[in-house]
């Protein structure tokens, strides 16, 4: 395929990704196929010659959409929103066009560059403390990640790394796997299961602290936990806590687990991967308050923020924390200046929705949420389970 060809076919696509969404509540939402259904509908192996763009065109229906689950329709009611936007996909076009392998700031400057720039941008605009922020000469700073998982693991990671080094200084007649032995990581047992699977990537132990009867942990809960097990020659070293839990929304009490946690000199990472878009209005800041006291936050504009998959936004209060734990090929640096422009689509959007059309975006879908609310309470079939923040309605039979 030449420039030319190229030119026209893409336009061709464009037509036909357009065509897509507009007319997607058309399709099924969840496809009606069984498992390997493909196999038997292409070849056992590559064709040893070229095939014609027009034969792979048509197998896209043919083959690939009876496959789809297509979360874009108006109809699919199930995770979170597909966040995605005509400005998100351009981007995309333009970051596989470049081809970029950012690997250093001098193998593509614009590619690092505008990622730091990017996540301050969002930073000030859901008011995280300037700690956070990169600037021009802060500590901190932000990147993208391909998943909330992914920033969980890595801050765990990197408080694993600087709590061993610690222990290590203060009593150098342990070994770090005396030390491995003894670190304790804990969640809400509301958390997403990914940070039960960092711990476990991370060899280390993980225990859930009790939420309370609004599904949220609080500090005495977690104060309780950390007594017994220090008391038991344990080595409290991070804390995960959740604003915004994937089973109903609940927020657990920063202001009140975040001095428990700097006191202890435990790592708080703050999980807000589904809520943390709505942090960009200022009715709902006051849920981000206690972001204070944490090490590091992440939330993914891929979920409510119009950003197509993936851009899981991440930061951090010192970057040296991350690039110390990952020596020689800092794993800091493979997940965020690498591989692709992610940040472009971060920048679109931004600038082609601005603050206030994003602001709006959010409010609209909050407002529906409340409007479903009440519809429900009208039915005395059901009940609502927890209260309703922001757009998640969780329900039951009664």
């Amino acid at each position: 395929m030449d420039a030319a060809e190229f030119r026209k076919r893409g336009k061709e696509m464009v037509d036909y990704v357009a065509d897509y969404l507009e007319k997607i509540e058309k399709r099924q939402v969840f496809p009606d196929v069984e498992p390997g259904y493909l196999r038997p509908l292409i070849a056992d192996c590559a064709p040893q010659d070229p095939e014609s763009f027009e034969d792979v065109f048509k197998d896209i229906e043919k083959i690939i959409m009876p496959g789809v689950t297509h979360w874009h329709s108006p109809y699919f009611f199930a995770y979170f929103p597909a966040a995605s936007s005509f400005p998100a996909l351009l981007a995309d076009m333009l970051c596989g066009g470049i081809g970029c392998v950012g690997f250093s700031w001098a193998a593509s400057p614009a590619c690092t560059e505008l990622e730091t720039v990017m996540l301050d941008w969002l930073g000030k605009m859901v008011n995280l403390p300037e700690e956070f922020l990169a600037g021009k000469d802060g500590q901190g700073g932000g990147v993208i990640q391909g998943s909330a998982s992914e920033a969980t693991l890595i801050a765990l990671l990197a408080a694993r790394t600087k709590t061993i080094r610690q222990v290590q200084s203060e009593r150098p007649e342990l070994t770090e796997a005396e030390i491995m032995g003894r670190l304790v990581a804990y969640a809400s047992d509301q958390a997403h299961s990914s940070v039960e699977r960092a711990a476990l990537i991370g060899a280390v132990k993980i225990k859930n602290v009790p939420s309370d009867d609004t599904f949220t942990v609080c500090g005495s809960a977690l104060k309780k936990v950390l007594d017994e097990d220090k008391a038991a020659g344990l080595i409290p070293f991070f804390f995960c806590a959740t604003l915004g839990t994937t089973s109903c929304c609940s927020f657990d009490k920063l202001l009140e687990l975040g001095p428990i946690c700097n006191k202890e000199n435990i790592w708080m990472h703050i999980d807000a991967a589904y809520a943390g878009s709505a942090f960009i209005c200022p009715e709902f800041r006051h849920l981000l308050n206690g972001v204070e006291f944490a090490d590091s936050f992440n939330f993914n504009p891929h979920k409510w923020l119009l950003v197509n998959f993936d851009c899981s936004a991440m930061w951090v209060k010192k970057r040296s924390d991350l690039i110390g734990a990952f020596k020689l090929e800092p794993l800091y640096l493979q997940h965020h200046h690498q591989e692709r422009f992610r940040s472009l689509k971060l920048w679109f959007v931004l600038r082609m929705y601005g603050v206030k059309g994003l602001q709006e975006y959010i409010r609209k879908h909050i407002r529906l949420s409340h409007q479903f609310e009440h519809l429900i309470l009208q039915d005395e079939r059901f009940e609502i389970c927890a209260e309703v923040v922001l757009g998640l309605v969780c329900f039951r039979l009664k």
